[in-house]
């Protein structure tokens, strides 16, 4: 396919106000077929498309990924599944402005994911959002305001809302039967190694790469960017912690009952073991602070070798004992038992199944994760990263800061520092990225420092530009 300019782009801005001009809701019938278009088809996005092709009466009608170069194989597979090819476009604009679309299920790089579920928003659109929701905090609450003002469904792809299993293990947290929980905590601890340096070069044929680009900066193409290593660029990506850890991030706070955004937030880590073009730290804690309760979040990506075991899962820490796994060991060293069923309910179908259902109900609020909760989860992500940015190099001793006299957090530093002795680093060599202490208020979302302000939200390349009103 041609290769698209800026001038192209700057020719196609009148196009572009297709897709947010907004179309009202079809009425959909007990047999009407929804038609959704998957955005981002190479690595996520294929999970999408299985999901909708093992559905009654929903059609994947549109593949979108500025590499066209992926389109044959997944539109071929498509047609011998549901019998129609979709069509193929690198321009999620484009499909928008399509009346036949219903929704779009977007799996693309996290920078696109917010500015694609508000142009689908105004194009009168459902969207399905990959974690997550947002790149930034700005851009999230953006989007929240889109789905309100055009009352559009929007469900956030944290897949742990639609589990029921996970609900009940809440509920019993919520309880207040296992005792008053004191420390929420996530850990993401992947294998997240060196991705190595390559060199700048023109992008292949079949990538329009300034499309890929979107609302990021110019910049040159290089292969760590196409098609997964974007995630460890703070351009394109929100490293582990608003990756895989998104998700175990959304459950902790959802231990939290009531819980929105935090009254502070400090973050401390770095990127160990190896130097690679990658710029998000591949170790991390983040600690949130809560009126009754505080997040802890672990992420470590120095993992899967020399012994240290992956972990990715939550721990309840109340003043009882500890709820993890469904079961609770109480701390006195009592016999651990399973949790009693103390109620905890979501909604049918799977995250898929579930956005469906709602598409053709319209109901909001059958949505198991809905764009709010989104928006909130992944802003905790963005919160602990604005900290570890702000923050400066230094040899670090967690006693003589303000979290020393907590057991479960100073147990979470450890880890970090048992993690690096265990690839065989000098921690007397070491200095960790030490975050900055940030006070925050959850009803303007704005931090009391300004510099952190700064990056609560990004400067947007036209016309890929997040706008102030939706």
């Amino acid at each position: 396919m041609k290769q698209t300019t800026r001038r192209t782009f700057l020719k196609s801005a009148a196009a572009s106000a297709l897709a947010i001009n907004f179309v009202p809701s079809r009425v959909f019938g007990a047999n009407d077929r929804v038609r959704i278009g998957v955005a981002g088809i190479n690595g996520r996005g294929g999970s999408h498309i299985g999901a909708y092709l093992g559905m009654k009466n929903v059609e994947v009608s549109h593949l979108i990924d500025p590499d066209s170069r992926l389109f044959e194989g997944r539109a071929r597979h498509i047609e011998g599944r549901q019998g129609s090819r979709p069509k193929c476009v690198q321009d999620i604009r484009k499909a928008l402005a399509d009346k036949n679309l219903d929704a779009v299920s977007v799996a693309t790089t996290n920078h696109w994911h917010s500015l694609i579920g508000i142009w689908a928003c105004q194009a009168g659109k459902d969207a399905y959002i990959e974690k997550p929701i947002s790149h930034n905090v700005y851009e999230g609450r953006k989007l929240v305001e889109a789905a309100e003002k055009y009352d559009r469904i929007v469900q956030h792809g944290t897949q742990q809302r639609s589990s029921g299993g996970r609900a009940r293990e809440i509920a019993a947290v919520h309880s207040g039967k296992y005792g008053k929980l004191l420390v929420s905590k996530g850990y993401c601890c992947k294998p997240r190694w060196s991705i190595g340096t390559k060199n700048a070069g023109p992008p292949p044929n079949g990538l329009d790469f300034d499309l890929w680009l979107g609302p990021a900066p110019e910049q040159p193409y290089h292969g760590n960017l196409v098609h997964y290593n974007w995630h460890w660029f703070w351009d394109t990506g929100n490293g582990d912690t608003g990756n895989q850890g998104v998700h175990e991030m959304d459950v902790a706070r959802w231990a939290i009952k009531g819980a929105t955004m935090p009254k502070s937030v400090w973050s401390i880590g770095g990127r160990f073991g190896y130097e690679d073009q990658g710029q998000t730290p591949n170790t991390q804690m983040a600690v949130y602070e809560y009126d009754d309760a505080v997040l802890l979040f672990e992420t470590r990506g120095l993992v899967g070798k020399h012994g240290i075991p992956r972990v990715v899962k939550n721990e309840y820490y109340t003043t009882e004992g500890k709820i993890t796994g469904g079961r609770f060991y109480p701390k006195n060293g009592g016999k651990a038992v399973g949790l009693e069923n103390l109620g905890g309910e979501v909604q049918p179908g799977g995250p898929f199944g579930n956005f469906v259902d709602c598409v053709r109900s319209r109901r909001r609020d059958h949505l198991n994760a809905d764009v709010l909760e989104g928006h909130y989860s992944s802003a905790l992500c963005h919160l602990g990263n604005i900290s570890y940015r702000t923050g400066q190099e230094e040899a670090f001793d967690l006693k003589s800061r303000k979290f020393h006299d907590s057991p479960t957090i100073s147990a979470g530093f450890e880890a970090l520092n048992d993690n690096l002795r265990g690839i065989g680093m000098k921690l007397e060599d070491t200095q960790y990225q030490v975050g900055k202490q940030l006070e925050f208020d959850p009803a303007s979302e704005r931090f009391t420092d300004e510099g952190a302000n700064a990056l609560l939200g990004r400067p947007y390349r036209k016309p890929f530009v997040v706008p102030e009103k939706v």
